[in-house]
């Protein structure tokens, strides 16, 4: 499925079968999940993509194909690949293992060609074992909102009572890691969604509304997942002095001015980049042990344009797969 201008509709195409270059693997998609990304991409929010471009980047299928110089890798294996897709390694941020932050990286179904195919290449250095207790259906949110909504986590280490603004594909499964490791959630979704509250609740959130509204209690750190730059006055006012609210989107629409006050006692407001190969290393192993229920609908590739209206309008729970 091609992207052939942003603003316009994916259509079905038959290309070559990419072949592996030096360094890379070719896989056979499986499964492909549908993320907000591709939807900023689809609809010219992110700029100046290589055109045509097939998008996606929540991957999951079998190599069936290695290029010169892969090690660790070999055809049969069951991988992911995620959003983050190469980096140049000599940088000051490769360097000082900030790699998310390279200075010329490239990012599957963006700058790199995606996975909304039969087939898809990919630096093997940025492929992923995925674990065998997921299907290939549940394994691919895993790929970007799994891997994010973990190193949002991350950014709000510490954090006994955690907000989420944003209940879809990331929320859904960060907030069962979150659960696991004690931590109390606090699920915000649109106002007037008591479905999107209730799944939150099932998934262990200890309370669940709309994001025009107050918690309980104070949080110690809140996590955006809507790219709706209001929520973050709202979320800063959601949380006690010295809490953090993580942006975790690649892309919002502005932030509003806002009093100092809801800043101030060493309140801090932080931002996700992508990711890196330790966090995917890192959080599989998680999801490994805490088995992790996902929710994922599968949709057959050719529909991918009525996938990514269904994102865009909030008409999921969970995520959305592309399936060949």
């Amino acid at each position: 499925m091609v992207l052939d201008a942003p603003g316009t509709p994916l259509r079905g195409a038959e290309l070559p079968d990419p072949q592996p270059r030096t360094g890379q693997v070719r896989v056979r998609v499986a499964a492909c999940g549908v993320c907000r990304t591709d939807l900023h991409v689809r609809d010219g929010d992110l700029p100046n993509p290589p055109l045509p471009l097939v998008l996606g980047h929540e991957i999951v299928g079998v190599i069936d194909r290695i290029g010169d110089g892969v090690t660790g890798l070999q055809p049969g294996d069951r991988v992911g690949i995620p959003w983050l897709g190469w980096t140049c390694g000599r940088c000051s941020r490769c360097v000082e293992g900030r790699e998310n932050l390279c200075e010329e990286a490239r990012f599957t179904g963006y700058t790199l060609p995606g996975g909304y195919a039969e087939w898809a290449v990919a630096d093997g250095r940025y492929c992923f074992p995925v674990p065998d207790r997921y299907t290939d259906v549940e394994a691919a949110p895993l790929l970007c909102a799994g891997l994010i909504g973990y190193r949002s986590l991350r950014m709000a280490a510490g954090a006994g009572r955690l907000g989420l603004y944003g209940f879809g594909a990331a929320a859904h499964l960060v907030t069962q890691v979150a659960v696991a490791r004690g931590v109390e959630v606090a699920a915000f979704t649109r106002s007037g969604d008591p479905g999107g509250q209730e799944f939150a609740r099932r998934l262990g959130a200890s309370w669940a509304g709309g994001s025009d509204q107050a918690p309980p209690r104070p949080l110690d750190a809140a996590i955006i997942f809507a790219p709706v730059g209001s929520l973050v006055p709202a979320a800063l006012r959601s949380v006690r002095p010295g809490g953090t609210v993580v942006c975790a989107g690649i892309h919002m629409s502005d932030i509003p001015s806002f009093p100092y006050g809801i800043l101030w006692g060493e309140r801090s407001v932080v931002s996700v980049a992508n990711l890196t190969r330790a966090d995917g290393i890192e959080f599989m192993e998680e999801a490994e042990a805490v088995a992790l229920r996902v929710s994922a609908e599968a949709v057959p590739l050719e529909q991918a344009e009525e996938a990514l209206a269904r994102l865009r309008e909030g008409r999921v729970e969970g995520a959305l797969v592309l399936v060949p």
